[in-house]
């Protein structure tokens, strides 16, 4: 099975790219090959699901990507730009500047808003928000009327939906996602999966989300399948019954 996939024509700009990246914990007889020579490319303005068993390395290739954790080898591209020859102060500069978070925990501020928490990396890095585009971000997350709200007054699905409107207020050039909807009830997952469907088929952007829930990964253009560190499948206009199916094969 192949671990090195999509590897696209020269005229078709990437939002993201990995070349033959290795990322081991321990050593010895507890040696771990979490990422074990993974080269993927993520085309900009696509949806991008990652899945895998439990311990397959889905979780970690999204932190390499992201910037959020370090290589033992190979090459993390975004854009343009090698991140992994960055410096702390470049690499920190990079993912404020470029790259949108979502994570399981919302990691909202509590003494803030809703409204000073989507704005809050855009005020951190000192620039000033680009008004039509973040009210088009709150417009498509549906929480104008609840802007005014701090997080503990919000539910889990509208504080997950202001963390997604944080992750795309600053135009990054790529949104990765980490199980993002893994806290939430089947209602406030459909409406965050379906913010970050339309942010890519409405907005351009480019998300790339690690998620277990095949229903989750059917909202994807496509479904990228790790097992034992390396990419093994890939799936083009999934539905959650043929993720499953693969899932099942491959022990997920």
């Amino acid at each position: 099975m192949p671990d090195t996939v999509t590897q696209q024509e020269p005229d078709v700009r990437l939002a993201a790219r990995a070349v033959d990246l290795v990322k081991v914990y321990g050593a010895g007889d507890t040696e771990v090959r979490a990422l074990d020579g993974v080269t993927v490319d993520f085309p900009a303005g696509q949806f991008t699901a990652v899945m895998g068993p439990s311990g397959s390395g889905k979780s970690t290739l999204l932190h390499c990507m992201a910037g959020l954790d370090g290589v033992d080898s190979g090459t993390v591209m975004v854009g343009d730009t090698d991140i992994t020859g960055l410096k702390d102060a470049d690499l920190t500069r990079l993912r404020r500047d470029r790259v949108g978070f979502v994570f399981q925990a919302f990691n909202l501020l509590p003494m803030l808003t809703a409204a000073e928490n989507i704005e809050l990396p855009l005020r951190l890095a000192g620039r000033t928000p680009d008004r039509g585009w973040v009210d088009t971000v709150i417009d498509a997350v549906g929480l104008r009327s609840r802007l005014g709200h701090r997080p503990a007054e919000l539910s889990g699905g509208q504080q997950q939906r202001v963390a997604g409107a944080r992750a795309l207020a600053g135009r990054p050039e790529v949104v990765f996602a980490d199980e993002p909807t893994g806290n939430l009830d089947s209602h406030s997952s459909g409406e965050l999966l379906g913010f970050l469907r339309r942010s890519v088929t409405e907005f351009g952007q480019t998300v790339v989300m690690v998620t277990h829930d095949p229903t989750a990964a059917a909202y994807a253009d496509r479904v990228l399948f790790l097992a034992d560190g390396r990419i093994v499948d890939e799936m083009a206009g999934p539905t959650s019954e043929r993720v499953l199916d693969r899932l099942k094969e491959l022990g997920g």
